[in-house]
């Protein structure tokens, strides 16, 4: 254990965290979310759901302030302006942490899996809702 650091961030996705650099992306997946066939590297958090698993991750990852739109959630296929509770849950989660509503965009659904290939890495949660999906860029620490 370590002081202030959020228990759920296991030793595999802090190190993945730390290791990431300014423009690097994260991609935080539902349990339906294809993760072992998209991911460079996976991160399995099987019991946990994307609100808890994101609000630990804000915890110490900066989002990056240099391009207008650093978090995607994926839009819901057939309904592109339609909001799923998960999606409503993490849009509410970016914003106690700062992150403006216009800063937080959307991407239909082979965008997101393109992007989310490209991710630094995947961590996939246990959460059964709908589109539990969020991409976030990393941002720098300034002094």
């Amino acid at each position: 254990m370590l002081h202030g650091i959020d228990p759920l961030l296991t030793a595999d996705l802090l190190y993945a965290l730390r290791a990431m650099g300014h423009g690097d992306t994260i991609t935080i997946v539902d349990a339906n979310f294809p993760g072992a066939s998209c991911a460079r590297q996976l991160i399995n958090l099987p019991g946990l759901e994307i609100g808890a698993v994101f609000q630990a991750v804000l915890s110490v990852l900066p989002v990056d302030d240099f391009i207008p739109v650093p978090l995607l959630t994926m839009q819901v296929v057939g309904d592109p302006e339609s909001v799923p509770p998960a999606v409503a849950e993490v849009r509410r989660i970016a914003q106690d942490a700062g992150v403006e509503p216009e800063r937080i965009g959307t991407a239909d659904r082979h965008d997101f899996y393109r992007m989310a290939r490209d991710s630094f890495c995947i961590v996939q949660t246990g959460d059964r809702r709908l589109y539990a999906n969020v991409i976030a860029t990393k941002g720098v620490i300034r002094l």
